[in-house]
This record gives structure tokens, sequence and C-alpha cells, in this order.
């Protein structure tokens, strides 16, 4: 029996997709896709209706593969759900053809504006499925437990260029002149939030023999040399979860007005462009994306209340990778990093709060109620308790293991635990702490992480300079971003003179810096310190990037006094419309509070 899932209308034990072929073509001028998609259903005996999920689509008509008309009836909507669309189905019908147009205002439909591009003279569109909206760009059964495979022919505007998270099987005229149409064909079946699209003025450099990435021309050369170590990530994650299974792994690396770090699209990864430091130093944003290959992608969480089954296997697997590719210092300190991050994160939801479980329920709720740091992070720390208590040798056959036993699967808590019971304790009870790890709120003792050397120094470094030590006693030259970011939040959380700041900059030329990641780090403590020189380099950073991560805390921190507001709605005047509507929602708020 499949999951039910409450975020879905679907009842895919009666009537399940299969198959889905896109026929679509992109309007740019309305914000709109218009066309058809073809659903390949699988029946249960006297299945007379599939029940299909929407939002804020244009249903025009439903068809068999005859092209008679069938029944459909679009229901009321939830506001958190959409419209399920429940079509009737006559003996013998297995297939159903729907057309229809998108709403301008789709959830996952992201159109960018020309002056939001990194070239600035062309639109650029794209997808963001996760977790429950794809079905505002697709009508289908959009639940993590149902997969399908997938085939699309996109017709875009010349000279634009369309690229998805399949197969490219190439591109040709369409009968409109100034179009083409390009074909892609994903073969192995995968859950609709992973179904992604984008169009823009995009190029190709090939990296490796499986590994390439696209990205607009004016970032394409500098992304290729950023990423022309990926190969060696695969190599690396295939020695801990088994053989690469999607063929290729290219990534796009997006505008700088996209808002995440990076979506793991499968062969297609979606990357900020905010990794591009100029030495690799923030290819770590594409270690965890390929992570999700294995865990998320193969094997996917069956409803949204598992979503730890997603994310923490992803992160205990990012830092395995760490190990191999940088080095155990490197990976240890990320592991401290995280059991931080991971006791902050239950300190502000509440010790108590349910949202603290693995296994939590979303019933009711948006999903994305659920992104926090605890699925990553205390999901990550339950694997490590794991390995801790067999030994890495027989963990490392296990997690393999899994991997093989529910490939192109999606599986729930409950079947994990019974894997682990079967295959990793060999029929034994599980140990008795596994129940409190999932379905008890708070922190587990065992999530603490042996101290990390490196994050030691810096610790010590911090505290010698805030006592009054000089700024060329560090011994920082070769710091790690990681080991930067830590140094310069500890100085934020103190007190820092202008005087030191004016020596860390002239030593390390930190204002500079081309890691994003150190330079906002830098920037907020020189924003919380009221240092003048600060001023003019956080203007030009706030027009640089779109990433929300680093946006909101930066507006947040020179709103806060009179130092910084003006500068804030000032630059926040000039870069406004080149940030992504979800950030722009956000930062309107912070700026110009009612």
């Amino acid at each position: 029996m499949t999951q039910r899932d409450p975020h879905s209308f679907a009842r895919p034990d009666e009537a399940r997709v299969s198959h889905l072929s896109l026929d679509l073509m992109v309007d740019f001028a309305e914000k709109r896709l218009r066309g058809s998609a073809t659903l390949d259903l699988v029946l249960a005996p006297g299945a007379r209706e599939v029940v299909l999920d929407t939002r804020k689509l244009d249903i025009a008509s439903v068809t068999n593969a005859e092209g008679d008309a069938l029944p459909f009836t679009l229901a009321p909507k939830d506001e958190l759900l959409g419209s399920a669309l429940v079509v009737e189905l006559p003996p013998g019908t297995s297939q159903v053809t729907i057309r229809y147009a998108t709403s301008p205002d789709a959830p996952a439909l992201d159109w960018l504006a020309p002056e939001q591009t990194a070239g600035g003279e062309h639109p650029f569109l794209f997808t963001q499925g996760h977790a429950i909206q794809t079905r505002s760009y697709i009508p289908l059964q959009d639940s993590p437990g149902i997969r399908q495979t997938y085939e699309a022919r996109i017709t875009v505007p010349e000279p634009l260029v369309a690229v998805m998270s399949a197969a490219d099987r190439g591109a040709f005229a369409a009968a409109a002149q100034g179009q083409r149409i390009h074909a892609f064909e994903m073969r192995q079946p995968i859950p609709s939030y992973l179904i992604a699209l984008a169009v823009g003025a995009i190029g190709f450099r090939a990296t490796g023999p499986r590994t390439g990435v696209y990205a607009e021309h004016t970032l394409l050369d500098d992304a290729a040399r950023e990423l022309d170590e990926v190969e060696k990530m695969i190599d690396a994650a295939e020695a801990l979860g088994g053989p690469y299974r999607w063929d290729r792994f290219d990534v796009l690396v997006m505008p700088p007005s996209f808002p995440y770090g990076g979506m793991e699209n499968p062969r297609l990864t979606f990357a900020s462009a905010t990794i591009l430091a100029g030495d690799r130093s923030l290819t770590t944003v594409i270690a965890h994306e390929l992570a999700h290959a294995w865990a998320g992608n193969l094997v996917t969480n069956a409803t949204w209340n598992d979503f730890w089954l997603n994310e923490g296997v992803t992160v205990y697997l990012e830092l395995r990778m760490n190990e191999v590719l940088w080095g155990a210092d490197r990976a240890a300190l990320l592991r401290v990093f995280g059991s931080r991050e991971l006791s902050a994160e239950i300190e502000r939801l509440g010790a108590t709060s349910p949202d603290t479980r693995l296994r939590y329920d979303m019933t009711g709720r948006d999903p994305v109620v659920g992104v926090t740091a605890i699925p990553y992070l205390k999901g990550a720390a339950f694997l490590w308790a794991l390995e801790d208590r067999v030994g890495r040798a027989r963990f490392d056959v296990w997690l393999r293991g899994w991997f093989d036993r529910h490939a192109f699967s999606s599986v729930t808590t409950d079947a994990l635990l019974a894997d682990l019971q079967e295959h990793l304790f060999d029929g034994a009870a599980l140990p008795s702490d596994t129940q409190r790890w999932i379905d008890e709120p708070g922190l587990m003792a065992e999530a603490t992480p042996s101290p990390s050397r490196l994050l030691e120094k810096v610790d010590a470094s911090a505290a010698a300079l805030s006592a009054g030590g000089s700024v060329d006693s560090l011994e920082a030259a070769h710091w790690s971003p990681q080991e930067w970011r830590h140094f310069l939040g500890t100085l934020y959380r103190g007190e820092v003179s202008h005087t030191v700041l004016a020596e860390l900059d002239r030593t390390f030329s930190l204002s500079s810096s081309k890691n994003a990641e150190v330079l906002f780090a830098w920037l907020r403590l020189g924003a919380r310190m009221h240092w003048d020189p600060a001023l003019p380099v956080i203007e030009r950073f706030l027009a640089q990037h779109g990433r929300g991560k680093f946006l909101r805390p930066l507006y947040t921190e020179l709103v806060a006094s009179d130092w910084g507001a003006t500068v804030a709605r000032r630059a926040y005047a000039g870069a406004r419309m080149r940030y992504h509507a979800i950030v722009r929602n956000a930062l309107d708020k912070v700026v110009h509070p009612a």
C-alpha cells in the first residue's frame, strides 16, 4: 500500500501516475506556460477516476489517448493544497492529456527580468517545485511518495536555451519563426518536486566525463574553473553510497538574484552564483547537493513528515565526503559548527517543541515550516550516533546497502527503522534510545561531537584578540572560509574597536574577499561596530548579491541604528528590483517596517 500523503489529494492506490509527457511553450510576455501534460496511469481493478493536484491552473480540456473528451471536476481551492482535479476514467482509459496554462503568479515559476540576471539583456525563468509547488505548473500527483519518469518538449524564444533535470535530447526549430523546441527525457523515476526547468541566455562547459556547468555567458568561464573538480566529488560519494545512478551531474549556476544556496534536481543541480569564490572554497554547497543524489533523490522521504530522511542522511554523507576531499580536521570543524547550530535552533524553537523531533507532523501546515536545522543536523547526529555505536566499517556496509535496497523508491521512518533492525543489528532489537531520537523533542546527549582541534585554535585566537592581543599575532593566513566565518562570528558577539577592525582589514584584506560567506561575516561585523569604512563595501555587496541568507541579516543590522538606516534605505531602493520576489517580500518588512 502506498503511503498516503497529507499534502496531496492523490489516491495512488486507485490510480497512480507512472509517466509524464510535457509539451509546453514559455511565454515571457505574459509570464505563463501553455500546453499539455499527458499522464500514463497505473490503475487498480475497478478504478473509475484519477485525482491530481493543481494550483492556479487554467484547465482547458482533458482527453483520452484517442482525443475524446473526458469529464473532469476542479474542486474549490484549499489555501494550502490548491485544488483537486478529478478526471473520470471510462473502462480501458489508462492515459489522459490535460491542456492548460499556468497563472502569472504560479508559486513554482520565477520570472526574472533582464536586470535580475548577470548578463542584464535577457529574461530568465526557473522553477522551484519543492515542496508542494510543482502542482502550480504541472497537473500531476504532487507527492514525494509517487515517482514517475518524464519527457518534455519545451518551446522557447530564441536566443534563449531551456535546460531540465533530465537528459538533453537536442533542440530543433519550431514551426513559429524565432522559436526553438528543446527535448528532454528522464528515464529514472523521480518524485514530482524534482522536475525542474530553467530558461535563459545559458551556455555549457564540460568539466569531466560526466560533469559540466551551465551558466549565463558572463558567468560561464568563472563557473567552469570553480567547478572543475566535481568529478572527484562523485568518486568520493560513490565510495560511500555506491554507484552514481543518474548518468550525469551538471550544475546550473543561477543568476545573482537566485535566493537559495542550491537545489538538488537530479542531473542538474541549481546553485547560487555566490559559490564562485575564485578558489573553490565554497564548493561544499555542491558536495551537499551531490550527496542528495543518494539521499533524497535515489531514496526519498515518502511524505514531508519524514523530511529528515532526505536532509539528515545528506548532511551525514556531505561530512563524510569532506573527510575524504578536504581532511578529517575540516570535517570535525564542520561537525562542531553543526552541533552548535543545532543547539541554537532547539533553543529558538523550544526544547519541548514537537518541531524538534525528527519525525514530525506537518498535517495542515506548509512543509516549508519544517525546513529548519532540525531535520538536517539532528538527523545527521542520529546517524553519527549509530556509527559510533557499531563502528564505521559496519555502518558503511549498512549505508551502502540502504541505498541499494531502496533505490528509486520513497520510504518512511518506520521503513528505515525496520532496515536498521534487520541489516545493521542482525534482527536484534534496536538500541533503547532509538525511539527517543526519532519521536522525542530536544537534544540527545550523544549529539555532542568530539572537540575540533581547528576550532579550538580559532577560539583561542578570538579570545586573545578580544583580550587586547595584536592582530599581527594571528596565525590566520591559511585559515579556511569556515575558520574565518567562525572567528568573525565570535567577534560579532563581543566588542571590537575600530582600530582592530582596520588592522584586520589591512592585514588580511577582508573587505576585498571574493568569498561571499567570509565577506558577509566581515561586513556584518563592521555594521554592528558602526565602522565607516565598511559602508561602501556593504553597498556594493547589497547591489551584487541576491541570496536571502546574506541580505536579511545585513539589512537588519543596518536598520537597527541611525548609523546604517540611511545606507540601508538607499541601497535597497537601488537594488530592490534585482532581488527575487521571495527576498523582496521579506526585506520590505525589514527596511520599511509598518
